[in-house]
């Protein structure tokens, strides 16, 4: 009896594995059943994605550990980034505790005779520097004025927009361009000067400036040739704008830089007296020259009246032209640059808001929008 109940545990146990196997091969039909109820193209994603794991084959052949679907986009994110744009370009290349010193090879006053205040044009040798003090088009740089401030401290540096491109003006790739103009104001009958700006506008070739950076990613051109670029600028606001349009279009840059820009331009520029239009005969030059790639147009506040019978200023602008810049605007290719006082975004808002309004379309949703996109750029100061 011993014997044969033995026989019979025995037979009993080898007849686990079978229906073990039977349990498993139900289970896993289940499985599969339900992985396809969740739907084809998860499933085919998650095949493609286990597919490429080679050292781990087994793990590639379980359905039962599928996904869901939300996970089951996770492949992409093993993918190789795309090299973001301006990768390369250079940023704090000097600090503002350890600055490059440069030297004043020209100071020159930008404006015409009738203007009002005071704008120079003032250009640095960059010569000597280790490493190379180079920038781009749309940078800026800090400048840190000579002496100390009210506590007995060294200055902090201001920021000013850059104004050449990045071979200078000599085409030598050597040099940095400014536009500054000198900030004077009124307080308690006393005229105040500003710092910086009238250190700058008072200096003398041969002078020795300390300047750090470059800084900013914000202004920077697109990388492609057949980009369009609406430019809106007032005052020194103009001086990235100049970079621009000598990039774009001054002979000597098309040859050295071998970035031949083929969409269009158009630069929108305020000012209050024609002798303050800065550059004017520059662009007036690239204009004649280039009439299919560019257009310039000028609001002059104290000489040209708006619609309504006011002084013109840049919105005044916008809006006689809304049509054409939000046509502009609907192709993907469109950037927008805006530079200068603080005090002309709400001006500039309130025509884009209506322009776009005639379009049916929301300027406080597509604003964000383009900003997102890397398509609106702006500096105010």
């Amino acid at each position: 009896m011993a014997y044969s109940e033995t026989k019979v545990v025995i037979g009993g146990l080898a007849h686990i594995p079978i229906i073990i196997g039977f349990f498993y091969l139900i289970r896993r039909q289940y499985s599969f059943g339900a992985m396809l109820r969740t739907g084809k193209n998860a499933f085919s994603e998650k095949v493609t994605a286990t597919s490429k794991k080679t050292a781990a084959p087994a793990k590639a052949a379980a359905p039962a550990k599928a996904a869901p679907p939300a996970k089951a986009a996770a492949p992409a994110k093993a993918a190789v980034p795309a090299k973001k744009p301006h990768a390369d370009v250079p940023v704090n290349t000097y600090k503002p505790k350890a600055p490059f010193t440069g030297t004043v090879t020209e100071n020159y006053s930008a404006l015409k005779e009738g203007a009002i205040g005071k704008v120079q044009h003032i250009t640095f040798d960059l010569s000597g520097g280790d490493p190379d003090f180079k920038y781009v088009e749309g940078q800026s740089c800090g400048i840190l004025a000579a002496g100390e401030d009210a506590k007995g401290k060294p200055h902090r540096p201001r920021l000013y927009s850059i104004a050449s491109t990045r071979y200078g003006d000599n085409f030598a790739g050597n040099t940095l361009s400014l536009c500054v103009r000198q900030l004077q104001y009124e307080k308690d009958g006393e005229t105040i000067n500003g710092v910086c700006s009238t250190y700058l506008c008072n200096l003398s070739p041969g002078d020795k400036v300390k300047i750090s950076g470059p800084v900013g990613k914000e202004m920077l051109l697109p990388e492609e040739e057949d980009s369009n670029i609406i430019m809106l600028a007032t005052g020194t606001g103009i001086a990235p704008m100049r970079a621009y349009l000598r990039r774009m279009f001054e002979p000597t840059e098309i040859e050295k830089h071998k970035w031949n820009f083929k969409g269009k331009a158009w630069l929108f520029m305020g000012a209050p007296k024609t002798a303050n239009l800065l550059y004017d005969a520059d662009f007036e030059h690239y204009k004649s020259k280039f009439p299919e790639n560019l257009r310039y147009t000028k609001a002059i506040s104290r000489e040209q009246q708006n619609s309504k019978g006011g002084r013109m200023y840049i919105q005044d602008r916008v809006l006689e032209h809304a049509e054409e810049i939000f046509n502009m605007i609907e192709n993907p290719k469109t950037h927008i640059y805006l530079c200068g006082l603080k005090g002309m975004e709400p001006g500039i808002d309130e025509a884009m808001t209506t322009a776009a309004a005639a379009k049916g379309l929301d300027w406080s949703e597509l604003r964000p929008k383009l900003r997102k996109a890397g398509r609106w750029h702006a500096e105010t100061y």
